[in-house]
């Protein structure tokens, strides 16, 4: 080895060593949360409660993936919900058509929303801003289409009617709602924790490069389009993981998965919780189905409730909460340092 080459291994190894410590410390914390979840059901009876967070679930899934786009890539997707439709329907129509085992099921959803992805990625990466959002939406109106449509094999405006199967495996049935629970937190834990490490990930910083200055990111080397299609297919499997907890959660899939308005909620849920801080889009989906939930008790005109919070949070704070938990906190400890 070289002086330059042991110079510079010398230097890189303690952002090695950080980023190794980032990432244990990142596992702690998604064993102790799936710790504390998983013990739910040991201390409320609560059947609400526990769908509460199921649902919080399937949509953090979601959000979260859609926020690999908006938030670290600057690419504002109008069409995420297709892919939640579609690991939804995927899903739900190998079990009742092929009556395989739920992990190979869910294998083969996630490389089914990866072929596709794949290929609505290639032809949307390519456009700039507003284009690239509503060439997305196009996409998602033409599976929602296709579903409705292909009545025969889909359900049409029905759905899939007739519930999904689900055989017992490795001990686990998903019959059982406490086992479903658990399994849906799971799935949460790990596909947060995945996302994670992508975003912490060089290719994650290569994304917020992207972000900030395409032109300048293409100039040094990057091949952006690569990027750009990679992140997109990974958001892809993310939202179609949300999409399969919620089939196994309704025990179906309905058109209404598939619709432009899932991608709305899901921008929605982006704007509610922060696009500059991870677990932003998690805290925007506990907040919109808290809102949901409690508005809709209440009143039937739960849009204007929600239009108003979006004005709130559009004019007021100008970013999500937890985006203005973080500056305000920053601001102060920085305050504190400056004294």
């Amino acid at each position: 080895m070289t002086e330059l080459e042991a110079g510079r291994a010398e230097t890189l190894a303690p952002v090695r060593d950080g980023a190794a410590l980032h990432r244990y410390r990142d596992i702690l914390i998604a064993l102790i949360a799936f710790a504390v979840l998983a013990s739910l059901p040991l201390f409320t009876g609560s059947k609400a409660l526990l769908d509460f967070v199921i649902r919080c679930s399937a949509y953090g899934l979601f959000a979260t993936s859609l926020n690999l786009l908006v938030g670290y890539t600057g690419l504002t997707s109008f069409g995420h919900g297709m892919f939640f439709g579609l690991g939804a329907y995927s899903f739900g129509l190998i079990m009742q058509k092929l009556g395989v085992p739920i992990p190979v099921a869910f294998v083969a959803t996630l490389a089914i929303t990866a072929v596709i992805a794949a290929v609505i990625g290639a032809i949307c990466v390519r456009l700039k801003e507003i284009y690239f959002a509503f060439v997305t939406l196009a996409f998602q109106m033409l599976i929602h289409s296709t579903i409705l449509s292909w009545a025969s094999f889909t359900g049409g405006d029905q759905g899939l009617r007739g519930g999904i199967p689900r055989p017992e495996f490795l001990g686990i049935n998903l019959a059982n709602h406490v086992h479903l629970y658990i399994a849906s937190c799971a799935l949460l834990i790990l596909g947060l924790l995945a996302m994670r490490q992508i975003a912490e990930s060089p290719f994650g910083y290569t994304l917020r490069m992207i972000r900030d200055n395409a032109a300048r990111a293409s100039f040094l080397g990057i091949d952006v389009w690569r990027a750009k299609l990679t992140v997109f297919v990974l958001a892809a499997l993310f939202a179609s993981m949300g999409g399969m907890v919620m089939a196994l959660f309704v025990s179906g899939a309905y058109p209404e998965f598939a619709y432009w308005t899932i991608s709305g909620e899901g921008i929605f849920i982006n704007m509610l919780g922060g696009v500059s801080t991870f677990l932003g889009p998690m805290v925007g989906t506990v907040l919109l189905l808290l809102l949901n939930d409690t508005v809709t008790r209440f009143t039937e005109y739960h849009g204007i409730v929600l239009g108003v919070v979006i004005l709130f949070f559009a004019l007021g704070l100008r970013k999500g909460l937890l985006d203005f938990a973080a500056e305000w906190f920053a601001h102060r400890r920085d305050a504190g340092e400056g004294r």
